[in-house]
């Protein structure tokens, strides 16, 4: 298909100006709220911190001052994750588009709006943070939102070769005799690592969001109406973004023949590893990155350690195997030259994990982030799952049907707990059996049905009562919105899509902290991330996040960063998170966390 003029591929996208706020004002009144507003046929809840501990008196004002609501809190009382003691404030009956405040005694809030498509310019936003993050493309001005977001490519030729040598356990790796090019793909988080496992993850919600949308038949991301390069291509923008990172997995394979040596079997704490040699052929690097630590802040182009391939691993390889597999069945109708050559790397690539099946990541190496994961089966069933919804063929069924894991309860994935990847798609992708694809849904809904119980117990009324709040915990909240958006559409039962705009609106602004944890969107967005590029909290020369970038959240179990160790002990779980860009454990940004933030967006925007 001829290509749009650049001009007229640019005027395509939707505005997000319009929700966006160039600084973070002060603190507002005591009246938490999604920052952004509302859409006006779903679930609208304020939380009020008080210690009253009686019913205060209410209204919602329009833009005129006339009351369009009014009513009492609700007194929920002492919420340990936050340390509050909270009221809550329920106005659904507020749905005539328009901007409103809430009063309560001598306490307004802020303005919000009532509206529909409220979502779409936050979705956009979120799946351009992909582009932005791409490795060995330049960042162009018109496609990143402005001049202040291009930059050269990072890693424009990116061959590469195996670490040989000492890692920091002692253990003597004895490198390779090929290279790899490992051009593109994104870059993972606050540093320019290529991660296997983390790529996994992102790249199936990408995928797994087209082919929910593609099941509706509505296309959000239809050809043209993102901020792409490939815009205009005859090719849905969010396929062509899902395509950047799967040519990068897909060039991470180890051709066949190749034997390496590795470690096999349960790892030792801390003493040098013993190696194997074993056959090597089709399984996957764990990763590409850096031999030793960049230092805040160091934009990509500006990167000078030489750059390695890490040893393959069994989790790697079998991330590969489930999203390529994914990809065939998605691409057989658009392109299908790509989704052969997707279908032969995922068969390679479980026939190599089968072979290989304790080929654990090791955390022995500097310069780049571990991933270690010493429990497979998820990634397994997950595998098997996908090339069974993708090729019917009865040997992946029957190793389906003897996996515990495939009657094992579903909890909301992360990059090292997969399973619920595997059981959304037996759930919802066509030609499943009945019995499988139903014990998928009463899996999945008897999930989700778990989230909304723990928002009764939450003061703050999210799907997630917990008071150890873990690395990316607001990942953990978007990954729960998914799977209750799963569940919306299974059963058509509006509660899940109400535990989804609850999800939301915590990340928005109803939190504590009064604080939206994406940037560029609300009264108070996130402003300095941990990231190498958006560093202008270090560099003025430097430019803040483009919209659309979301905090890895609060932080009480893992606070080893300068600026959490200093809140140790003396912070709620909820209260642990700072907006500072040294703050990895608490405000990094990673391709994992803003995959589900892509996903939530487009479906409350009514695309998935």
């Amino acid at each position: 298909m001829k290509l749009l003029p650049t001009r007229m591929r640019v005027l395509a996208v939707p505005a997000i100006a319009a929700l966006t706020i160039g600084a973070a004002d002060d603190a507002g009144p005591a009246i938490r709220l999604n920052q952004i507003g509302f859409l006006p046929e779903t679930a609208k809840r304020a939380v009020v911190p008080s210690d009253s501990t009686v019913p205060l008196r209410w209204r919602v004002l329009d833009e005129h001052g006339k009351t369009a609501a009014e009513g009492r809190t609700t007194v929920v009382g002492a919420d340990p994750a936050s340390g509050d003691n909270v009221h809550l404030v329920s106005f659904d009956r507020v749905t005539k588009p328009g901007t409103y405040r809430i009063r309560i005694s001598d306490q307004t809030s802020r303005a919000f709006a009532v509206r529909p498509g409220l979502y779409a310019p936050l979705a956009f936003a979120a799946l351009n943070f992909f582009y932005q993050n791409r490795a060995g493309i330049p960042i162009e001005a018109r496609y990143a939102g402005g001049a202040q977001w291009a930059r050269p490519a990072g890693h424009p030729s990116e061959t590469a070769t195996c670490f040989r040598g000492a890692d920091e356990r002692g253990t003597l790796w004895p490198g390779c005799s090929y290279t790899l090019d490992v051009t593109g793909g994104w870059y993972d988080a606050g540093d320019q690592g290529k991660y296997l496992v983390n790529g996994g993850i992102s790249l199936w919600t990408l995928q797994n969001l087209y082919e929910r949308q593609a099941a509706s038949g509505r296309f959000t991301f239809a050809d043209g109406r993102a901020r792409l390069p490939e815009a205009g291509n005859g090719i849905n923008d969010l396929l062509d973004e899902a395509r950047w990172e799967m040519r990068f997995l897909l060039a991470m394979q180890i051709p066949d023949g190749v034997r390496t040596e590795v470690p096999v079997g349960p790892l030792p704490s801390d003493d040098p590893l013993t190696l194997r040699t074993v056959d090597a052929g089709g399984m996957a690097h764990q990763k590409v990155a850096d031999r030793n630590w960049t230092p805040l802040p160091t934009p990509p182009h500006k990167d000078t350690e030489d750059r390695l391939l890490y040893p393959p691993t069994t989790g790697a390889t079998l991330n590969l195997a489930a999203t390529a597999a994914q990809c065939a069945r998605i691409w057989r109708s658009v392109d299908p030259a790509f989704a052969v050559t997707c279908l032969a790397a995922a068969k390679r690539a479980y026939r190599a994990a089968v072979r290989n099946p304790q080929v654990y990541a090791t955390n022995s190496f500097t310069g780049s982030g571990g991933y270690g994961d010493n429990d497979l089966s998820d990634e397994l069933y997950w595998a098997t799952a996908e090339l069974w919804a993708t090729t019917g063929e009865a040997v992946y069924g029957d190793a389906l049907r003897a996996m515990p894991a495939r009657s094992a309860p579903a909890a909301e994935p992360n990059w090292g707990n997969v399973a619920a990847l595997g059981t959304i798609t037996l759930a919802t992708t066509p030609g499943i059996p009945q019995a499988e694809a139903a014990s998928a849904r009463a899996a999945l809904v008897a999930a989700a049905d778990g989230f909304l119980a723990e928002t009764e117990r939450s003061g703050y009324r999210i799907p997630y009562a917990t008071l150890d709040y873990p690395w990316g915990s607001n990942s953990s909240i978007l990954n729960r919105a998914m799977m209750l958006g799963v569940a919306h559409g299974l059963t058509g039962d509006a509660r899940y899509r109400a535990g989804v705009v609850d999800a939301m609106d915590y990340l928005l602004g109803r939190n504590p902290l009064d604080q939206s944890y994406v940037s560029g969107f609300g009264a108070r967005p996130l402003m300095n991330p941990h990231h190498r590029f958006w560093a202008h909290q270090l560099d003025p020369s430097l430019p803040g996040p483009p919209p659309g970038v979301v905090s890895g959240g609060p932080n009480s179990t893992s606070m080893s960063d300068p600026v959490a160790m200093t809140m140790k002990g003396k912070c709620a779980p909820q209260r642990c998170w700072k907006d500072e860009i040294t703050a990895y454990a608490l405000n990094e940004v990673a391709i994992n966390w803003n995959a589900p933030l892509l996903w939530v967006a487009a479906y409350l925007d009514g695309g998935a």
